[in-house]
């Protein structure tokens, strides 16, 4: 589908798929609205057929590029431990080993093989969980699922 004629439809699709609302997209579009009311027009606008399938299109074209990106990484990276070990095998030296090791770790990582963790608290911090029957226990995990994130939760990020 090649871009669509209305310059203003075509700035609120591509604005839609970088992720904004429905209502941002619609102001930065070049209409003059505000609020609640370039919200509802957002949606309206959206609702139409060629605009909804302008916006299908471009993300899956961000989809595609995401997958050879990743795809071509995971390639040079593998094609760089593969050197590395050869290396290593020429020369009798560990250090091309840690390196192999290194890109293949990332390659796994990149792919979602391996997901950094960390834990939380003090040793023993949760010791009485282990004390709790299945009732206790229930009760626990719907309160914590019920209150809000602490600050910490929030700022947490994945490696």
């Amino acid at each position: 589908m090649a871009p669509l004629t209305n310059p203003r439809h075509e700035k609120f699709a591509q604005e839609i798929a970088k992720g904004k609302s429905q209502g941002e997209a619609y102001k930065v579009s070049g209409y003059d609205a505000e609020g609640h009311v370039a919200e509802s027009a957002g949606n309206r606008l959206l609702k139409k057929v060629e605009v909804s399938e302008r916006v299908a299109e471009i993300l899956g074209r961000s989809a595609v590029r995401a997958e050879i990106s990743v795809a071509r990484f995971t390639t040079d990276l593998l094609r760089l431990a593969g050197k590395a070990e050869k290396l290593a095998d020429d020369q009798s030296n560990s250090t091309g080993y840690a390196v192999a090791k290194a890109c293949a770790m990332d390659a796994a990582k990149l792919n979602g093989l391996v997901i950094d963790r960390s834990e939380r608290g003090n040793p023993g911090e949760f010791a009485y969980i282990e004390n709790m029957d299945a009732a206790q226990l229930r009760e626990y995990v719907a309160k914590s699922t019920t209150q809000a994130p602490s600050p910490d939760d929030q700022d947490e990020t994945r490696h």
